[in-house]
């Protein structure tokens, strides 16, 4: 709980067995973290038994495959006044969360973003291509739906304040579902009249390999391209 508000942890699991566990203890030590809540999209290996090892709540996302269908039941499950959204692959920081939280006096929404060099770790996958696209593509999405001044937009480590979920549940269905929910979630907050912020977050190796990029600069490539897509299609439909 922090300042009266409980603080739920969301985490959408597919290949994370070497690092989940961790990572969910991380946050629960924080001593912040009322609840994290880890969802199942049909996890490989032994993910799911390392969960059930810690004190998380598992949720299955079996029929719906793809890491947007697995963070919109995750948001949709957690009940804290707090959101956060983060990986379970041991990239990002638990003890981050306390710079979330210190902005939630001012601001309903915060934004990750890895793309200050002082904050990428040795070994993490932010080569330049990758760090100068995700840039370039937010600020196209400034640009295009008049938001506020960004520099990421695959971060999955955001906060959103209860209000603000409540206000963009009924978008849910406008979504594919795949790789470029991140985008869209943005899109949404904006479109819905909430002022983000966005912070620098440590960024680290990720243990394992991941299936959303494949540590590819192609590939990231390929998610980019399908985040200007999602831009260009949000930037003319009412919401």
């Amino acid at each position: 709980m922090y300042k009266g508000k409980t603080v739920s942890v969301v985490i959408p699991t597919y290949n994370e067995e070497g690092s989940i566990r961790a990572v969910i203890n991380e946050f629960f030590e924080t001593g912040v973290v009322d609840e994290v809540v880890v969802i199942d999209n049909n996890a490989l290996g032994n993910t799911r038994g390392e969960v059930t090892q810690t004190k998380a709540r598992l949720v299955e996302e079996k029929e719906h495959q793809g890491y947007g269908h697995a963070m919109m039941r995750g948001l949709r499950e957690a009940k804290g006044d707090l959101v956060i959204t983060t990986e379970g692959d041991g990239t990002f920081l638990p003890k981050d969360i306390h710079k979330f939280l210190s902005y939630t006096d001012e601001f309903e929404v915060i934004f990750g973003t890895r793309t200050s060099r002082a904050a990428i770790w040795s070994g993490a996958f932010m080569p330049f291509p990758v760090r100068f696209g995700n840039w370039a593509v937010a600020k196209f999405l400034e640009v295009l739906h008049n938001g506020p001044s960004m520099t990421d937009v695959s971060c999955s480590y955001k906060l959103f304040s209860r209000e603000v979920l409540n206000s963009v549940f009924d978008l849910f269905h406008l979504s594919s579902g795949k790789d470029s929910f991140s985008i869209e979630i943005m899109i949404w907050v904006m479109h819905r009249g909430w002022q983000p912020i966005e912070i620098p977050v440590i960024y680290k190796q990720r243990v394992g390999v991941s299936m959303y990029s494949g540590e590819s600069v192609f590939k990231a490539a390929k998610i980019g391209l399908k985040m200007v897509f999602q831009i260009l299609r949000y930037r003319f439909m009412h919401l």
